[in-house]
């Protein structure tokens, strides 16, 4: 597949995610609830909308399509998925944690906002991504909505994304003698795994749960998404070492300044750009049972790896 196809794909899905999203983050009261507070839900609008290439929506998507599922469905997922990203990315930015002051070239919430409503949007954004798995519209089937949601509560806790934003605080000296530690590099590529590879990484599974993938499916599916999401921390070391501010929409340069551990640092930036390189192929070569249905995913696997913002 050619980058402009792959870009207009990811732009189809971008849309139709950001239409999901801001039909979900609405006024009216749903069954249940008792009221909507109008700060909160400005926040999490500010949070959720508005930006970001929407890239593991997209994989769900594109997973899910393997396997002929219902877009209907496999874009609910996704948006259950990016609602999830959404919220990491409102608490990584608070002052407690990354104190970043831009998104996506906009202020972050609790700047546009405060740091009460910014908490409070990002607790939201996580609890609505469950709401949205566990709804019978994402799936008739409620033991599949059960495997989603352990799909997506495990990428995204203890274990994963959660589990890695600790060793990434602890790595800076947040801590106890509050030294930063220098990290060897198979734990830098363990945090990874949590922080980031973890939800790209579910994003996958989650459209091959919707889609009723064998066994070796899953597997095969696995190895890919484990790949592609070391692929893309990566990418995002050598893009924080390289591109400009502008380019990110965010604040460069500070995982250096924090003295944070990444491959680049590890490696060197010739070979975090090869170990870079070679995820990006071992993602593509997990796909060789499936076809030229997964050409789409395949052209993802690169994109990982080569994008630019």
């Amino acid at each position: 597949m050619k980058s402009d196809a792959l870009a207009s794909r990811l732009a189809q899905t971008a849309d139709a995610i950001e239409a999901l999203l801001d039909a979900l983050l609405v006024e009216t009261v749903r069954e249940g609830e008792i009221a909507r507070p109008a700060r909160l839900l400005a926040a999490m609008r500010h949070g959720a909308l508005g930006g970001g290439k929407r890239l593991r929506p997209f994989l769900t998507v594109e997973t899910a399509r393997l396997f002929g599922v219902d877009p209907g469905q496999s874009l609910r997922a996704g948006a259950a998925v990016e609602l999830v990203h959404c919220y990491s990315l409102v608490h990584d930015d608070l002052p407690a944690m990354d104190d970043d002051d831009t998104r996506r070239g906009r202020p972050t919430i609790h700047k546009a906002f405060d740091e009460a409503s910014a908490i409070l949007a990002g607790d939201t954004l996580l609890t609505l991504a469950f709401e949205v798995l566990a709804d019978p519209a994402t799936h008739p089937s409620g033991e599949t909505r059960a495997a989603l949601v352990l799909a997506l509560a495990r990428a995204s806790g203890l274990g994963g994304m959660a589990g890695g934003q600790m060793l990434d605080l602890a790595a800076e000296g947040r801590f106890e003698d509050g030294a930063a530690a220098t990290l060897s590099e198979t734990e830098i590529r363990r945090l990874q795994a949590m922080k980031t590879g973890a939800l790209l990484a579910a994003s996958v599974e989650i459209g091959a749960v919707l889609g009723g993938a064998s066994p070796e499916q899953r597997a095969a599916l696995g190895i890919y998404g484990r790949a592609l999401g070391a692929a893309f921390q990566v990418a995002d070391d050598i893009l924080d070492v390289e591109a400009s501010p502008e380019q990110l929409g965010k604040a460069t340069a500070k995982d250096q300044d924090r003295g944070k551990g990444t491959l680049v640092q590890a490696l060197g930036l010739g070979a975090a750009k090869r170990e870079r390189d070679g995820l990006s192929a071992a993602a593509v070569a997990a796909l060789a049972g499936f076809g030229t249905e997964a050409d789409t995913l395949r052209a993802a696997a690169r994109f990982a790896a080569e994008r630019r913002s």
